[in-house]
């Protein structure tokens, strides 16, 4: 049995009734049969539905397109089930990461019928998981033209502030070689594990540069996350491997930032496991939508869905209730100020 919504609700009323919905990762679909139905109830939208991911647009021939764009999903529950009120705060999981943004998305989708600019409203599944299942991706992938748009805001947790582009990511394994002997022998091999302390210390004095873009300082980030040796608790390991992870500002490319972690360890093997760019903040073509928010922006310290729409050429920021350094913890919650001032500016923003 699906869900009843009430959108016209106020804010904070529909963002408890979302996060007492699950909605981990994967399981999905009720929440979005719950938001496909509420949205169909409105004429003055298009609905579609692609896997667990609701797609909601106005047709109104207006000569520009901006999207907002929310992910349905969460984390696993950690005892935060079912949402409460308490001290200003709706409490609960998702309700800062990213089910308060939701909320103010799908209120303005159900109450500004005739915006000054169309809108196309985004609800997407698996945000939080591998990058081949994200609903975003996946929109893109097969049905782009859903996607298309001057502008996006991605309702990020943002302390209903703005939060301009993001890093990039990259992982990468950095292999030391040495050779295998019985620990009780351990003169003949050579330890990997310790031969990777060097490695170790390298990072540990790497000083991060800090990146100025449109005025905004992107401090990148370089650590070791993982090390790994050994096959058994009487053998000199032959191998270490350290894997690390690189956050970079949006100006380096993927082979750019792949070819500064190369010069930093050039006598070891390095193999990159994944890199994914950043989106540069684009203020000067987000000017006026910064403005209308009322907002000082930020650099994003992360990387967000905002770089899916770089990559197709719409340039997006980061605005959204929440305190993001919340997020994923069993304590989140979303304060019900930020979930007024980002409807009530947004709504400023789309109004005539």
């Amino acid at each position: 049995m699906t869900v009843a919504l009430g959108l016209a609700s106020d804010v904070v009323a529909l963002t408890r009734a979302l996060v007492d919905i699950p909605s981990e990762s994967g399981h999905e679909a009720p929440l979005a049969d719950a938001v496909e139905a509420a949205l169909r109830a409105f004429p003055h939208l298009a609905v579609d539905r692609i896997g667990n991911s609701v797609v909601a647009r106005t047709e109104l021939g207006r000569p520009q397109r901006a999207l907002l764009a929310g992910h349905l999903d969460t984390v696993p529950a950690a005892g935060n089930l079912p949402s409460r009120l308490q001290d200003d705060r709706v409490h609960g999981l998702g309700a800062c990461d990213m089910k308060g943004g939701v909320a103010v998305a799908l209120r303005l989708a159900a109450t500004v019928p005739a915006p000054t600019r169309d809108l196309t409203y985004v609800f997407y599944e698996c945000e939080e998981v591998e990058a081949d299942r994200n609903g975003l991706h996946r929109i893109a992938a097969h049905h782009p033209e859903l996607l298309a748009a001057d502008l996006a805001v991605l309702m990020e947790p943002s302390d209903a502030g703005v939060e301009a582009g993001c890093q990039g990511v990259l992982t990468a394994d950095i292999v030391v070689r040495g050779e295998r002997a019985h620990t009780a022998r351990s003169w003949m091999g050579a330890n990997a594990a310790h031969l990777a302390a060097p490695v170790l210390q390298r990072l540990h004095e790497h000083t991060p540069e800090r990146i100025v873009i449109d005025g905004l300082e992107y401090r990148e980030g370089l650590n070791a996350v993982a090390v790994r040796a050994g096959v058994a608790g009487n053998v000199v390991p032959d191998e270490c491997v350290i894997t690390v992870n690189s956050r970079f500002a949006p100006s380096r490319s993927p082979e750019e930032a792949e070819a500064y972690v190369r010069k930093l360890f050039p006598e070891y093997e390095v193999h990159v496991t994944e890199v994914v760019p950043g989106a540069l903040p684009g203020l000067d073509r987000l000017g006026d939508l910064v403005t209308a928010l009322g907002a000082t922006p930020r650099p994003k310290l992360g990387w967000t869905d905002v770089a899916r729409f770089a990559a197709l050429g719409t340039p997006a920021l980061n605005y959204g209730p929440g305190d993001p350094t919340l997020a994923h913890t069993a304590g989140e919650y979303v304060p019900v100020e930020h979930l007024r001032t980002c409807e009530e500016r947004l709504r400023r923003w789309l109004s005539p």
